[in-house]
């Protein structure tokens, strides 16, 4: 049996896009809360996430990119100090303050670190309790709650920095992670399977993606039963063709039943069963090697309940 990493910092709390934003700290708090009353907490191995490093952050993004938001950030706090605004918009969903460098640093440096750990064999998986997310994030550009794709520039880092050959991405947010697939399509050493509500946001996925997308879009509505027979049918013999020697997660819980930003009917028994699968798949070709990254879920009951759940099969529990 081997270890659980799990991966926060508290930068990553104090990145916030204004009063009522669904993205909210209160998010990583309510998982905290819940995996404290439930003992999982003390089952895991915690770390504090480093800030990653831009070099690293450049494997999946471009220099303009990386730039354009620290000189944002620059440019708020001289507003705020002159007595101007406390946020700037990004597009109409995703706006930064003063603190989201930090916590974009804090969230990418979260999955990098825990590949390593990893990598190196001192966990057996890890879970990234991380704020903003990061699967809407493309290579030039920030949108939907993200700001650098915290599960690309992971999986980039274990192919280029620790020469893996072959890495997975596995996407179970409500939304298509139209980000990864921007960065990760095409590049024949990485295959990313999801599943998503279609039509909905980001509106994408659904034309012809590149050979290494295992895309399945779902109409609303949908069921976890039926979400299983389709990961059993799309996900899994791909997976298993394609031999990972790592398998990354993004982990959004956003097609919970409970959750109101999507419209989809998946229980926190789904997310322990799909859990299991991808663990299934990691035991049997990587030696059990997964890194998981939060997403969206945004009801905080079920969220918390989701994330307790997915920790739970990670760690053996």
């Amino acid at each position: 049996m081997g270890k659980t990493g799990y991966f926060t910092h508290r930068d990553c709390k104090k990145h916030e896009m204004g009063p009522g934003h669904p993205e909210c700290p209160e998010r990583l708090d309510a998982i905290e809360d819940r995996l404290l009353i439930t003992g999982v907490s003390d089952a895991l191995e915690h770390f504090e996430a480093p800030e990653a490093a831009l070099a690293d952050i450049e494997l999946a993004h471009t220099r303009l990119h990386i730039a354009s938001l620290r000189g944002l950030t620059d440019w708020l706090r001289e507003e705020m100090d002159a007595g101007g605004p406390s946020h700037t918009q990004m597009d109409p969903d995703t706006s930064i303050n003063v603190h989201t460098w930090k916590a974009a640093l804090r969230s990418a440096g979260a999955a990098m670190a825990a590949t390593d750990a990893v990598i190196a064999g001192e966990l057996e998986n890890a879970f990234c309790a991380i704020r903003p997310p990061g699967h809407h994030a493309c290579r030039d550009k920030a949108m939907g709650f993200c700001f650098f794709n915290n599960v690309a520039i992971a999986a980039k880092y274990a192919l280029e920095r620790h020469q893996l050959k072959r890495v997975a991405v596995v996407d179970f947010d409500v939304h298509h992670g139209n980000g990864t697939e921007n960065i990760l399509a095409g590049d024949e050493r990485a295959l990313m399977v999801s599943f998503f509500q279609h039509p909905f946001y980001p509106y994408t996925g659904d034309q012809s993606p590149a050979a290494n997308m295992v895309n399945v879009p779902v109409p609303a509505y949908t069921k976890g039963m039926e979400v299983r027979e389709l990961i059993e049918i799309m996900w899994i013999p791909r997976l298993e063709a394609f031999k990972p020697e790592m398998i990354f997660i993004s982990a959004g819980f956003d097609a919970h039943r409970d959750d109101d930003m999507g419209q989809m009917g998946l229980t926190e028994q789904d997310y322990a069963w799909i859990t299991q699968r991808i663990k299934d798949v990691a035991r049997r070709f990587c030696n059990g090697r997964i890194v998981s990254c939060l997403e969206g879920g945004y009801v905080m009951r079920a969220l918390a309940l989701s994330v307790e759940a997915h920790l739970r099969v990670l760690a053996d529990l």
